[in-house]
């Protein structure tokens, strides 16, 4: 009796593998045949995006938007803390929201539009308020702007390793921030000069932004009407949030290169404390009106469009740790430029250097953590990684802000600087190349 309950659970096992097999390959057909079309969608979403949202968060505009109407360091720090601080819970909010349903793109569209939202609520608040219901209205749209954009990245992240095989992604990256950064260089230089400058309509700044508002509108629009999305062979169970939190252990414990790489990103975040101020050094150091802004938006969008054509395909080739490692060692030469080299022509080029790299940094970030673990772990994955990057950011501008205020800019560098360099030492000695130990 034994034998045959034995037998029939043996047969049940391989007729459940095999058609998890059947649904796996299904899956793969999918993916590849509606690839071109979801490649397309992808592509435009990225351009049209990014472009938006790079000129919101260009270490330029808005820092100096803050600045203008606040006066004050420490409010530039809490307007970046707060948009952080968005970023710490919802990512994982968005992932048990998505983690067991087949299709997310109903979700997709949801977080984008209010995070899109959020960027038209700050070009409205320049033109309506002014003072300190200016300055609240903006802290607001910043705090928002951070929490739908925690949520749309797990999102999007998901969608993307759905649809674009990871052999594609790379290059799918390159060609959409390069082009997107093409756009968003020339608005940027176009915005200094002719915006913000002549105060068009009575306020730069809000129609830099309402412009902004357009572009990720457009791209968000394209995305849905193109994309075509698989349903996976598995997802997890439902779970609660307060379930899946008990989970954090055990997802970092069971891959230490992963959790290592968490701590990198930790780092590289906590970098961040001095992004804000770079604009406002080069003000002490050499003036910064319209048109240094948009000239100095441009070195760093452009040079990010440039690198990203190299970073995609050096990525696809030899997997993104590389790239990683490149994109911090840019970051501190980059700051060290900053700090030491004050002629105009030296400016311009720390500006290019630190857009290259972060540019970098952003994509080799983002498209590794798809390819630790597991497919059906992977929402919760990068959430964890999206919410330790919050936690670390949000305290960063906060902290930086404080210490520029009362000791100064170079201060706020050299912390930047220490993060990093144990960010880069961390990565080199404790973190392999994920994509090779899938290989092996």
């Amino acid at each position: 009796m034994d034998a045959k309950i034995e037998e029939t659970e043996d047969a049940a096992q391989v007729a459940a593998d095999d058609d998890l097999a059947v649904r796996e390959a299904a899956y793969e057909k999918f993916v590849w045949d509606n690839l071109k079309r979801n490649y397309i969608g992808n592509y435009l979403h990225g351009m049209l995006g990014m472009t938006g949202f790079r000129l919101v968060n260009a270490p330029t505009f808005l820092p100096a938007y803050l600045h203008a109407v606040s006066g004050s360091n420490a409010i530039v720090g809490l307007a970046l803390a707060l948009q952080q601080l968005g970023g710490v819970i919802s990512p994982i909010v968005g992932a048990t929201k998505i983690e067991h349903r087949t299709k997310v793109m109903p979700a997709a569209i949801w977080m984008g539009s209010l995070g899109r939202l959020a960027i038209l609520g700050m070009a409205l608040a320049g033109w309506f308020l002014t003072g300190q219901a200016l300055v609240g209205a903006l802290l607001f749209c910043m705090l928002m702007f951070g929490i739908f954009m925690g949520a749309q990245r797990v999102v999007f992240s998901l969608l993307m390793s759905k649809v674009i095989p990871i052999s594609r992604r790379g290059r799918l990256q390159a060609w959409r921030n390069a082009t997107g950064g093409a756009i968003a260089a020339v608005l940027a230089g176009v915005a200094g000069t002719y915006f913000i400058q002549p105060n068009l309509f009575g306020n730069g700044y809000s129609t830099t932004f309402l412009f902004a508002f357009v572009l990720t509108s457009f791209g968000l629009w394209a995305l849905q009407l193109l994309l075509k999305e698989p349903e996976p062979p598995t997802v997890r169970a439902q779970a609660r949030i307060r379930d899946r939190l008990k989970d954090f252990p055990a997802l970092i414990a069971q891959d230490k290169a992963y959790g290592f790489f968490l701590v990198v990103q930790m780092l590289a975040t906590s970098a961040r404390i001095a992004t804000p101020f770079y604009i406002l050094y080069v003000g002490k150091v050499i003036g910064a009106d319209g048109a240094t802004l948009g000239l100095l938006s441009f070195a760093f969008l452009g040079a990010d469009t440039a690198s990203n054509l190299v970073w995609g395909y050096l990525g696809d080739k030899t997997g993104f740790r590389l790239v990683l490692v490149l994109s911090i060692i840019g970051w501190v030469a980059a700051t060290l430029m900053l700090l030491n080299l004050h002629e105009p022509t030296w400016i311009f080029a720390s500006f290019a250097v630190l857009g290259a790299s972060l540019s970098g940094y952003m994509m080799a970030s983002q498209t590794m953590i798809l390819e630790f673990g597991n497919r059906d772990d992977l929402p919760m994955r990068i959430a964890v990684s999206a919410t330790a990057e919050s936690i670390t950011a949000t305290a960063g501008p906060l902290i930086g802000g404080v210490v520029a205020e009362v000791y100064g800019y170079d201060v706020v560098f050299m912390a930047s600087l220490g993060f990093l360099a144990a960010a880069l030492l961390i990565l080199l000695s404790a973190v392999r190349e994920p994509r090779r130990r899938l290989a092996g």
